[in-house]
């Protein structure tokens, strides 16, 4: 996979927060019930560590991500030397460690573009899961093409950033039906200053079949697949693909 700027560069990583609001999303919530039991979490994918952080207290927890910007905008949060926090890519990381918990939210798994790259980072959950360990991740559903609504029209926004003021940003898209592989681009412009920030960013949408074959083999089963962040259970047209599960 090629680096993507905007995780990798400082000043579009800045923005990251700002657009997400983890503390607010449902995934976040979720995933802090889920740890509830757990005394060690291994965090893929980890971002800028708001979760890592919020996970971390009364247990061990290891948050892992190969955007460097990313980073260090995590390791400078209150409360991110309770995490210990690492430079690694999820398709070869191997910590010679197991988790009693594993989780990559965010979407981040749509990052692996091929199905190789996929079982890769599947291989790592399985390595570092504890006995009776869960995982959990999530993807979105391609038959919802969620795509189509991430145009400039639709996603013209304000952001209000505390050091550049406030900052037009809107997004593009371009769907490859021969891959699947969707590339959509992330636009700041500062209003004070006419500077304009952009990355392309690829995500790969696999549909629940591949999933399934790719989780068993890569030595891992379902216990239950939801189809949100709320907890529904997935059916056709669930916007999310998400499972847990533990070692097979």
């Amino acid at each position: 996979m090629d680096e993507d700027r905007l995780y990798h560069d400082p000043e579009l990583a800045d923005f990251y927060d700002l657009e997400n609001g983890w503390e607010r999303s449902p995934d976040f919530a979720f995933c802090k019930a889920l740890a509830e039991e757990a005394t060690s979490v291994l965090d893929l994918g980890c971002g800028t560590g708001a979760l890592a952080v919020a996970l971390s207290g009364g247990r061990t927890v290891v948050g892992v991500d190969p955007a460097p910007a990313m980073l260090a905008i995590a390791r400078g949060k209150p409360g991110a030397d309770t995490v210990d926090f690492i430079e690694g890519d999820a398709r070869t990381l191997r910590l010679g460690r197991r988790f009693d918990l594993v989780v990559l939210t965010g979407h981040a798994f749509q990052v692996f573009l091929s199905r190789e790259d996929r079982a890769a980072a599947l291989a790592t959950i399985a390595a570092h899961l504890a006995p009776g360990g869960r995982f959990i991740f999530d993807s979105r559903n391609p038959a919802c093409r969620e795509w189509e609504e991430w145009g400039p029209e639709a996603s013209m926004r304000l952001v209000d950033h505390p050091r550049f003021g406030p900052v037009a940003a809107w997004n593009d898209v371009a769907h490859d039906p021969a891959t699947g592989i969707v590339t959509y681009g992330t636009h700041y412009e500062i209003r004070t200053t006419g500077k304009r920030l952009s990355a392309a960013s690829r995500i790969a949408f696999p549909d629940k079949a591949e999933l399934e074959t790719l989780i068993a083999e890569a030595g891992l089963r379902v216990e239950r697949w939801f189809g949100d962040w709320e907890g529904n259970d997935w059916r056709p047209g669930a916007t999310e693909l998400i499972p847990l599960g533990k070692l097979r």
